[in-house]
């Protein structure tokens, strides 16, 4: 009897892998050469895409073969990124900044004009027409003219006259005219007046800015809202008109400045080419486009080199190292047989090979995550029904993980392949019935949908995307199920192995062979059946097999169907053994034991519920007979007495000893309780114990003790105490 380990011992599994006997063995020799396999095949797969000589294909020509991406690139698109750029440019408003010169130049000029006329004052009216045209010429209608020489109080008009303009001049006169502004928005400019504490910007529209040509209705509409004569108003707009020009200017720098600062804000045009995307199509001409999705592609294609023959091997071997460590005692509980070691070989080997090739095929695809066409739910199931659960999560994790390390799988094609294998290694969870497998095929087949939908949304792809995707993730459930129906039987007798599904149909009481066991030994029937609730309970108990044991139960007395007549169970008159001598007795005895393991074997009987029948006395001395033959011999070897088999090596196997030893011993108890019973079962296990019938069953003491609970919880209510009905003693 052993104690459970807390930790896995890590350095011994490692040392095991390396142990030169186990690397010679045939499972390994397999793995290693399909590990060569498969570097070879990634090795010479270096440059995937087979782009092959670009330099014959130009824009405008007709294209002479196809290229399609063999793998997922992305690149920034210059004109698809400039064409962002003008667009945001589009946006912004050209900068004009007001002029603080041309308001004083303006300013001047009004007041020169204004001071040289009031010196004209003591001249004629002629005099001072001549003089006026002749230092202004065209500036003013010789009416209008006409009309401010004859205003007494010029100095008030000169005021007047100051104000407006320095109103039109505070809303600006735009210089728009000859302004390179085509690449700015079209509706709008932006001003710039530092001389305006406050609102030093602001943005208006072209069809509200002061010209040259409008200014004459600036000034107007100023002079219509001031408390002036009308002599004033009348002349204003001829008098100040003519002194008003641009004063607002477009500032080419600033501008510039301000369409580069809104271009580095403009994230660059990312264009994605997924894998399996025909760039090139034979027999169309090439776009400007295609060339440089082609030029993006030949760029980023991986090229053969000496590190990357050397990184894929190591890669390779390490992920065949981390399988055999998945597939250690430290997983699965116990040491695999080499048919099974070469089951997890060719399967892995098998996926991780072919998810390679068929994502060097895939461009056919179109786009498509190759783990859709990879049937890794088929292969995790197949895990979990043959090695459990807990062997096929540790593979649902790893062989994904081994594509996607080596290139087969993108990352889409990963949570995929990850999130289908989880939900294969947990439905199959207490399934005992091949219909059930259909059943997680179809749950399969919805977790692979919600998988779909997920990463297309991840994509961002469009929604006509969705109908074949989610098609083939539905076919790829339903199919992994059926398909594991298809392989079980052949695996299952290839393997010898003990499936659920296969002790559900062993644990058949209609069964031929039981059948035949209650009509040739109707006791020992009885007791196999009792045997095997004891049996079933506790393992269910202590969290071991509960289905083997009770189906080992069922059968571990079936060499007893030989000669029925001479176990005690089947007897009902007289004891046979009264009329031989103990060593014969005991040869019979032990007997039943091989019997029952050729029958086993001639029904194609799992190689565990064979060693449950071989091992259910274990090499367990039959102490009656023995003690029997001791009292006329003389000399008496233990060996003759003692049953061929071997102590039981799992935890199945030695519930089934207990039960058996415990069914067959209560029996003699009379007037049981539950306290003699628990008292009874105590005295059996220790007596099991002390010859060491346990020692290598990893049977630990809690575990006996809560057998022990078991066994007295079935056997009390089954020993429980009944009325006794009138008249019964007199009867008896």
């Amino acid at each position: 009897m052993k104690h459970k380990q807390i930790f896995p011992d890590f350095k011994k599994a490692i040392l095991d892998i390396l142990n030169p006997a186990r690397i010679k063995s045939g499972p390994n020799i397999l793995g290693i050469a399909l590990c060569a396999i498969t570097a070879i095949i990634l090795i010479s797969g270096g440059d995937e895409e087979n782009i092959g000589d670009i330099s014959h294909f130009e824009t405008g020509m007709v294209a002479t073969r196809d290229v399609t991406a063999g793998h997922t690139v992305s690149f920034i698109d210059e004109e698809a990124t400039i064409a962002r750029q003008d667009m945001a440019a589009r946006r912004i408003s050209a900068v004009f900044r007001f002029s603080a010169d041309a308001n004083r130049q303006i300013q001047d000029s009004w007041d020169s004009f204004c001071d040289f006329a009031e010196d004209l004052r003591s001249a004629g009216p002629e005099a001072a027409h001549i003089a006026i045209d002749a230092g202004y010429p065209g500036y003013f209608p010789r009416e209008t003219l006409n009309i401010f020489l004859s205003i007494e109080n010029r100095a008030n008009f000169k005021d007047f006259g100051s104000e407006i303009i320095t109103a039109v001049l505070r809303r600006g006169i735009f210089l728009v005219s000859g302004a390179d502004i085509s690449q700015f928005n079209p509706e709008t400019a932006e001003i710039v007046n530092p001389g305006i504490s406050g609102r030093q910007r602001e943005i208006v529209r072209y069809d509200n800015i002061t010209t040259v040509s409008n200014v004459r209705q600036a000034i107007g509409n100023i002079v219509m809202t001031m408390n002036i004569s009308e002599t004033f108003k009348n002349i204003a707009v001829d008098m100040i008109a003519p002194f008003m020009k641009e004063n607002v200017f477009f500032s080419p720098s600033e501008s510039q400045r301000r369409i580069e600062e809104v271009k580095n804000t403009i994230d660059p045009a990312v264009r994605i080419i997924e894998k399996g995307t025909r760039i090139i199509r034979k027999g169309f001409i090439i776009t400007d486009a295609e060339m440089n999705e082609l030029n993006a592609l030949y760029t980023s294609s991986p090229r053969k080199d000496p590190r990357n023959v050397i990184g894929s091997t190591l890669l390779v071997f390490m992920i065949y190292f981390l399988i055999v460590i998945l597939s250690g005692k430290i997983i699965i509980g116990r040491k695999l047989n080499d048919r099974e070691r070469y089951m997890i070989a060719i399967l892995a080997g098998s996926y991780i090979i072919g998810s390679i090739l068929l994502n060097n095929i895939s461009p056919g695809f179109e786009g498509f995550p190759v783990s859709l066409f990879i049937p890794t739910s088929l292969v995790i199931m197949i895990f979990a029904v043959f090695l459990g659960t807990r062997y096929a999560i540790a593979m649902s994790l790893a062989l994904p993980l081994c594509a996607y390390l080596t290139g087969a799988f993108d990352f889409y094609s990963y949570v995929i392949a990850l999130v289908s294998g989880i939900a294969a290694s947990t439905v199959l969870h207490k399934s005992q019935n091949r219909m059930s497998l259909i059943k997680a095929g179809l749950q399969i087949a919805a977790v692979n949908c919600l998988a779909v939908i997920i990463v297309l949304l991840l994509r961002q792809s469009g929604w006509n995307n969705y109908p074949a995707m989610l098609f083939a993730a539905v076919l790829n459930g339903i199919f992994s199920g059926m398909l594991t129906i298809g392989f079980l039987p052949p695996l299952e007798h290839i393997l010898n192995a003990v499936t659920p599904f296969r002790l559900m149909e062993l644990s058949d009481l209609n069964a031929p062979v039981l059948r035949k066991l209650f009509t040739a030994a109707p006791g020992t029937y009885s007791h196999s059946l009792m045997v095997a609730n004891l049996a079933e309970q506790a393992c269910q108990d202590i969290g071991a097999n509960a289905l083997l044991a009770r189906v080992g139960a069922y059968y571990h007395d079936i060499g007893k169907m030989e000669n029925p007549d001479y176990f005690v169970e089947n007897q009902t008159d007289h004891n046979r053994h009264d009329e031989i001598a103990p060593r014969l007795s005991a040869t019979i005895i032990r007997s039943h034991v091989k019997l029952g393991v050729e029958k086993a074997y001639s029904l194609g009987f799992p190689k565990d519920v064979i060693d449950i029948i071989s091992e259910h006395h274990g090499n367990s001395v039959i102490s009656w007979f023995y003690n029997k033959a001791a009292e006329t011999e003389t000399d008496v070897s233990t060996e003759d007495f003692t049953y061929p088999g071997n102590p039981p090596h799992t935890k199945e196997s030695a519930v089934v000893m207990l039960a058996d030893v415990t069914e067959a011993a209560v029996r003699t108890l009379t007037k049981p309780s539950a306290g003699k019973i628990e008292k009874f079962i105590q005295q059996l296990f220790d007596s099991k114990s002390e010859h060491g019938q346990l020692a290598e069953s990893d049977l630990s003491f809690r575990d006996l003790e809560i057998i022990k609970k078991a066994f007295v919880k079935v056997l009390t209510g089954y020993y429980h105490s009944r009325i006794e009905y009138p008249n019964q003693k007199e009867e008896e």
